[in-house]
């Protein structure tokens, strides 16, 4: 959604890392970005232009008086027109160069003339990474307003293991899409409830749900790039989390309930989008419950209801909003769960309807408030994200930024 016609450059310097911005670069035109790669000399040693033009469409840039192009400026029509330049791998002697306005070459040429965002990604020898010189000079990127990922730790190419690796192109890919999202919810304080929770009845046994998670993450990620502070309270899955959330793991829906009463006062927004189980087992097995002949019974009571507990405590201006499964008569149930837990807002969706339910990347509901009703057609799970919240942004009077 957002990368769409986006211009993006990458400038990649001379590093065995180099090679991961291959993939980058086929993540970013997947998505039907304009990308465009400039490469220093030293590059050229560790991958060849031609992978990245057969992967974006686009001329590799090298020699900044190439005149093979219309321009003879090609650095400054090519800046004009960029909305965020990565440089990745960035090594010691571009951050140098960068961080002192030195431009020699097409790769700092252009950097120099970019006035968009800039991010870099160092990738060195542990020990370079940690020289002051190196940390002076990152801060000095830092303080002209660009963006600087820190390395990931692990082993690297000269056979040392530290801090200096290049992080991975999923990393680098979220640091972009996050540049170059409207942070129409700066300011802002999320709290966002995510995935099942598990009741145990013994030591190896519990009863849970089929949630795993994916709409809540997605509504969590969603918040953090336009800007939001948020807070993501989850229970156990197998997805990946979020960068840039507060991550708060619980298990059970007691848990759950402890971890959402204790940041819930100082937020603007909750979203429990998690499906907390309703029953647990009155009494817990200190040890494995045994099969025997016969049945088994195992007594269950209510858990405590906290969008109910959030709805009756909750502080001026805050909206909630809340997430109602159906399998029948949605619109009545999901509209008596509305008024019934006092909250602003229900996201309504029926598990039987194909796109929809528990697993799936798409997702079919209808924003209900005491006012509105609003059917969206079939849409990813990032999509829903972002209607939700430009939504709920417009219900409390704020500009949104994403349609």
């Amino acid at each position: 959604m957002y990368l769409k016609g986006k211009h993006i450059v990458l400038g990649v310097s001379g590093s065995i890392a180099a090679f991961k911005i291959a993939s980058l670069a086929s993540m970013l035109a997947k998505k039907r970005a304009d990308v465009t790669v400039i490469m220093t000399p030293n590059a050229t040693n560790f991958i060849n232009p031609i992978t990245f033009e057969e992967l974006t469409g686009n001329k590799c840039l090298v020699d900044t008086f190439d005149r093979n192009f219309q321009h003879s400026v090609e650095h400054v029509s090519l800046a004009k027109q960029t909305d965020v330049m990565l440089v990745a791998p960035a090594s010691a002697n571009v951050i140098a160069k960068a961080a002192h306005g030195i431009a020699d070459d097409m790769l700092t040429t252009t950097l120099l003339a970019c006035q968009c965002p800039k991010i870099f990604a160092p990738a060195m020898n542990t020990r370079m990474y940690h020289n002051p010189v190196v940390q002076d000079n990152l801060k000095v990127l830092e303080k002209y307003g660009m963006e600087v990922i820190t390395p990931a730790t692990g082993y690297l190419a000269c056979g040392d293991t530290g801090e200096g690796k290049m992080p991975e192109p999923e990393v680098l890919y979220e640091a972009v899409v996050k540049a170059l999202t409207p942070k129409d919810m700066a300011g802002m304080r999320v709290l966002v409830t995510a995935g099942p929770t598990q009741e145990k009845f013994d030591p190896v046994r519990y009863i849970s749900n089929h949630s795993t998670g994916k709409m809540g993450y997605a509504i969590a990620r969603a918040a953090m790039l336009r800007g939001a502070d948020v807070t993501l309270v989850s229970g156990k899955v197998s997805i990946p989390s979020p960068a840039g959330v507060n991550m708060v793991p619980v298990v059970s829906a007691a848990d759950m309930a402890q971890a959402v009463k204790a940041s819930a006062g100082e937020q603007d927004i909750i979203i429990k989008a998690a499906a907390v189980a309703d029953y647990r087992p009155v009494v817990t097995a200190d040890e494995k419950m045994k099969k025997k002949d016969g049945e088994l019974t195992v007594a269950l009571e209510r858990t405590e209801d906290i969008l109910a507990y959030l709805g009756a405590h909750r502080k001026d201006g805050q909206f909630i909003c809340g997430f109602s499964m159906e399998t029948e008569h949605m619109l009545e149930n999901s509209r008596a769960k509305l008024e019934k837990k006092n909250i602003d807002m229900i996201v309504a969706n029926n598990l039987r309807q194909e796109g929809a339910g528990f697993g799936t990347d798409t997702n079919v509901v209808t924003l209900l408030t005491k006012e509105e009703t609003l059917e969206l057609p079939i849409l990813s799970k990032e999509e829903v994200a972002d209607r939700l919240l430009t939504f709920i942004l417009h219900k409390l009077g704020k500009k949104a930024e994403i349609a």
